[in-house]
C-alpha cells in the first residue's frame, strides 16, 4: 500500500467514527441538561485525560514536548479547536443546524486557501472544482437549498464561516506539525489539553454539572473516548500521508455519513436531493484524488 492511499483508509476511517459523534451529540442536548459550550469543554477534558493516561503507560516519549512547542500548541488548541467549538455553537444558535452545517464545511476551502499560502501546496484546477463540487454537496445534504433556511442576519453569516476558518486553521496546523513531531497522538493530546483550556474560560461553576443523571455522564465519556478520540486521531494521522487539503475534502464526508447513520439509529430520512448531494461530496473527493494518482 502506497503512503498515499493509506492515508486516505485513514482519513476514510477516521471520518466515519466521526460522523458518530453528531448522533451522540444530538441525543446528549435533547435528552439532559447539558449547554451546548459544557458538553464541549467536558468533551475536550475527557479526551485529553484519556489521552494523557493511556500515552503515559504506552507511549511515554509521546508526551515529551519542550518549551518552544508550547505557543504552537496554544494556537493549535486554543484557535484550532476550542474557538472552532464555541464558533459551531453560536452559529446553530444563529444560523440553525442545517446553515450551520453548510458554512462549517466551507472548511476546505479555506483549508485550499491557507495550505497554499501556509504550506506552499499547490492550487490547481481539479482541487478547486473539487471544493465547489463538495460545498454544494453539502449545501444538498443539508436541505440549505431551502430559502427559509437563509433567512439569517448578517452577524450570523460570519459566525458561520468563522467555523470553517477555525476549522482550516485546525487542519493546516495539523499539517505542519506531522512534519514537526514523530507521532500524530502528542499533536492530538496537547491540541486537546489545551482546547479544554480555552473552553474552561466559557464556564461558570453553576453551568457545569447541570446534568445529574449518571447515564447522561457515562454517554459522554463514551462519546469523548470513542468517536472523538478516534476520530480526531486518525485525521491527524492522515496528514502525515496527505496535503492538508486532501485530508479536509475526505472530511467534507461526515455531514453524509452522519445523514445515512441517522437513518438507521434515529430514524430520520434522506431525500433525493440528500442522495445527490452525498454522492457530489464523493465526487469531489475522487476528482481531487485523481489529480494526485495521475502524477
Amino acid at each position: 500500500m502506497t503512503p498515499r492511499l493509506k492515508g486516505i483508509f485513514i482519513a476514510l476511517a477516521g471520518t466515519t467514527v466521526w460522523a458518530t459523534t453528531g448522533i451522540f451529540i444530538s441525543y446528549l442536548l435533547k435528552h439532559y441538561t447539558l449547554q451546548p459550550l459544557t458538553l464541549a469543554f467536558w468533551r475536550d477534558l475527557m479526551i485529553a485525560t484519556a489521552l494523557f493516561i493511556i500515552l503515559r503507560f504506552a507511549q511515554p516519549q509521546a508526551l515529551r514536548i519542550s518549551r518552544q512547542d508550547v505557543p504552537f500548541f496554544i494556537g493549535y488548541g486554543f484557535f484550532g479547536l476550542a474557538i472552532f467549538n464555541s464558533l459551531w455553537t453560536l452559529s446553530v444558535k444563529y444560523n440553525g443546524a442545517a446553515v450551520a452545517t453548510v458554512l462549517a464545511y466551507s472548511s476546505p476551502a479555506f483549508t485550499v486557501l491557507l495550505a497554499r499560502l501556509a504550506l506552499k501546496e499547490s492550487l490547481t484546477a481539479r482541487k478547486l472544482a473539487a471544493v465547489t463540487l463538495s460545498l454544494v454537496g453539502c449545501v444538498l445534504v443539508a436541505k440549505a437549498y431551502s430559502l427559509e433556511v437563509w433567512r439569517v442576519n448578517f452577524v450570523g453569516i460570519l459566525v458561520g464561516l468563522g467555523t470553517g476558518m477555525a476549522f482550516g486553521i485546525y487542519t493546516v496546523a495539523g499539517r505542519w506539525s506531522s512534519k514537526r513531531f514523530a507521532n500524530a497522538w502528542t499533536v492530538t493530546a496537547y491540541g486537546f489539553l489545551f482546547a479544554a483550556c480555552g473552553l474552561a474560560l466559557t464556564q461558570r461553576s453553576d453551568t457545569l454539572f447541570t446534568m445529574r443523571e449518571g447515564s447522561g455522564w457515562l454517554i459522554l465519556v463514551i462519546l469523548a473516548i470513542g468517536p472523538s478520540l478516534a476520530g480526531f486521531g486518525l485525521y491527524t494521522l492522515s496528514m502525515r500521508y496527505l496535503q492538508a487539503s486532501m485530508a479536509s475534502l475526505i472530511g467534507s464526508l461526515e455531514p453524509a455519513l452522519t445523514a445515512i447513520m441517522a437513518i438507521f439509529i434515529l430514524g430520520e430520512t434522506l431525500v433525493a436531493w440528500q442522495w445527490l448531494g452525498s454522492g457530489l461530496i464523493l465526487a469531489a473527493i475522487l476528482l481531487a484524488q485523481s489529480e494526485e494518482f495521475m502524477k
